[in-house]
């Protein structure tokens, strides 16, 4: 469900009262172009502002103000955390760092965008380090010794990633997984 921004409610609040804007600036002490400008969403107006607004309309002021649900912020939160962390039971169950994160994709990819663009990410990046992996351990044959570094490396660099973007998916809903391979591609619009 969109949450109404404070230009539209502002708008939608005026015109259920027939106001012009010129009405509601005479109604309060707010200027005509102070109006405009919040309607357009071009400025973000102090609260003294919205309350004179608010008394102008004869309304409450949560009438005008966009109030995110704090419930579905914490669910997304939690969501977030899941996806990002799921991968470290790869360190126990051989494929789990691939295989949880695909099952949680498919089975939120359709609720939220944003679980769709990091369940993507999240089952790239693992595909690809699962792959560099066994190639890493291939390489015993014709390098051996040598290839315990670059082992070890994948190892700590896919830890070292995974705990990067659980701090970062929560705090800023954003991710970087560099060096993945797009297995699965994100859908065309």
């Amino acid at each position: 469900m969109k949450i109404a921004s404070l230009s539209e409610n502002l708008i939608y609040q005026r015109k259920l009262k027939g106001y012009t804007q010129e009405d509601l600036s005479e109604k309060t002490t707010v200027g005509i172009r102070t109006i405009q400008r919040i309607e357009k969403g071009e400025t973000q107006p102090h609260l003294q502002t919205i309350k004179l607004l608010a008394a102008g309309l004869d309304i409450e002021v949560n009438d005008l103000l966009p109030i995110d649900n704090p419930n579905e912020e914490v669910i997304q939160r939690k969501w977030m955390l899941l996806f990002h962390a799921s991968p470290f039971f790869g360190l126990v169950i051989p494929f789990a760092s691939i295989l949880f994160p695909l099952f949680l994709w498919i089975h939120k990819s359709n609720d939220n965008k944003i679980y769709d663009q990091h369940g993507r990410a999240i089952v790239n990046f693992h595909s690809s380090m699962m792959l560099y992996f066994v190639i890493s351990l291939l390489l015993f044959f014709p390098f051996p010794g040598y290839n315990f570094f670059l082992t070890g490396f994948i190892v700590l660099f896919s830890i070292v990633m995974t705990i990067k973007n659980i701090s970062t998916a929560l705090n800023s809903e954003t991710s970087y997984y560099p060096l993945s391979i797009s297995f699965l591609k994100s859908k065309s619009i």
